[in-house]
């Protein structure tokens, strides 16, 4: 057997081994899990509870005789049912801010990638200090703002702010840059192909890992937004979930009524549904949205 032969074989007889965790790492990983997974259980045993079983039972075990019922009657016709309209407002603030902060960003993102024009780095570079802000500080310009343009207390106050994403734009850039090849753009501009045919036809289908990615984030990000919300609405037939249910654990505190503990917990339990079925649905799109950006950032 010749030398290299033998160099080829030696990789080929290599197995890879799982890894071997010490008792301590065992010990880590099994204390990170309880201490993440401890307040989820937490909250479905709450919801089995009146207020108070919520304070006179265990914590941590279903009461007995549990009120899962009574406080979903409660959670779905208090106030006319206005639950159910936060829930549906919340969904339309978090798709429509993720479909319009997917389009923009790779509108964005494809003219950084496709164009070079004067001063372009330099305001890459400044809208990605804008990541820098705090989203509060940001508040009282856009509620200025909406007041000027006669859009508060309408829908379009929450979502017209939610579409501007640097994030997004960053990450759309890399993926422009990544997986859509100069050569096919020249290529169909010579055929006669426009911008908005290279960018819908050609260049969309193959940075379909970054869209996933950014609109799952402005997803995840406009479903629980609070602060703005609660500045430029306050009709309470268009607050989302997290500010309605906010709402009303003040008023049950401060206005004397018994408090709505367990009824507010299992609200914010179905709030999380949402969050939980987009990461499942398209985990694999944004974990490999995630790496990409880490490797070309």
């Amino acid at each position: 057997m010749t030398i290299s032969q033998t160099t080829q074989a030696r990789p080929q007889s290599r197995r890879l081994r799982p890894p071997r965790f010490t008792a301590l790492q065992l010990l880590a990983l099994g204390l990170f899990a309880v201490y993440s997974l401890l307040p989820l259980w937490w909250v479905l045993v709450t919801i089995s509870k009146d207020n108070g079983q919520l304070f006179s039972t265990f914590g941590l075990w279903f009461a007995a005789p549990g009120h899962l019922a009574e406080n979903w009657h409660t959670l779905v016709t208090r106030q006319d049912g206005i639950f159910v309209r936060w829930l549906l407002n919340s969904v339309l603030y978090a798709g429509a801010s993720a479909i319009g902060s997917m389009f923009v960003s790779a509108a964005a993102g494809y003219a950084f990638s496709a164009y070079d024009f004067r001063g372009k780095n330099a305001l890459f570079a400044l809208i990605l200090a804008t990541i820098m802000v705090p989203g509060t500080a940001l508040v009282l310009p856009l509620f200025l703002m909406m007041q000027k343009l006669a859009l508060l207390n309408t829908y379009w106050a929450v979502i017209l702010p939610a579409l501007v994403n640097p994030f997004g734009l960053y990450l759309m850039r890399l993926f422009w840059d990544a997986g859509f090849p100069r050569e096919l753009m020249e290529a169909a501009r010579i055929d006669g192909a426009g911008d908005w045919t290279i960018f819908r036809q050609l260049g969309l289908p193959l940075v379909r890992g970054g869209l996933v990615t950014v609109g799952l984030f402005a997803f995840v990000g406009a479903w629980n937004n609070f602060f703005l919300p609660l500045v430029v609405v306050n009709r309470s037939e268009l607050f989302p979930l997290t500010l309605g249910l906010s709402i009303w654990n003040q008023t049950s505190s401060s206005s004397g009524q018994e408090p709505l503990y367990t009824v507010i917990v299992l609200g914010a339990l179905i709030s999380i549904l949402p969050l939980l079925l987009a990461f499942l649905t398209l985990g694999r799109y944004w974990q490999g949205g995630l790496a990409t950006g880490a490797v070309k950032g």
